[in-house]
């Protein structure tokens, strides 16, 4: 009488067949454990904290808008200017303690001298901070 073993004479190729019995007890027995332990990692821990005072935030510049039409035209906040006043200008926001900010303003059809000549003055005042305001791109419609 046999009961079977290594040396079955049927079956002369290897075992294809996984035995997944081991791996599901693991899985088992790793879910038993977690849920377990998962309200632990929720749990508060009552602190009285101490009290303490810090240094204000630091103030924030002022903002100067520098906007220039399709005719060269300068403004200062919604201001006509002469080149020689926004110089002026620039060199007394310059003093200034923080700075002011220049946010350089211009129709796309202007001419590139004026704006480096606004661009010159700035530099040469000490005026050390200019972004350019520009008008967002569409989006594209193939995305």
């Amino acid at each position: 009488m046999a009961f079977g073993g290594f040396n079955d004479s049927k079956h002369s190729g290897p075992m294809a067949e996984i035995n997944v019995t081991p791996m599901v007890d693991v899985m088992l027995v790793l879910l038993v454990i977690f849920i377990i332990t998962a309200p632990l990692f929720t749990h508060a821990v009552k602190l009285d904290l101490p009290t303490a005072q810090s240094t204000p935030a630091p103030e924030k510049p002022d903002t100067v808008t520098i906007s220039i039409n399709e005719a060269g035209a300068i403004y200062w906040n919604d201001e006509a200017l002469g080149m020689p006043a926004l110089k002026a200008r620039m060199v007394a926001g310059a003093a200034k303690s923080p700075q002011p900010e220049l946010h350089l303003r211009a129709d796309k059809s202007t001419r590139y001298d004026v704006i480096a000549q606004v661009m010159s003055a700035a530099q040469s005042s000490g005026m050390s901070k200019i972004g350019f305001v520009t008008d967002p791109a569409p989006p594209a419609e193939g995305k």
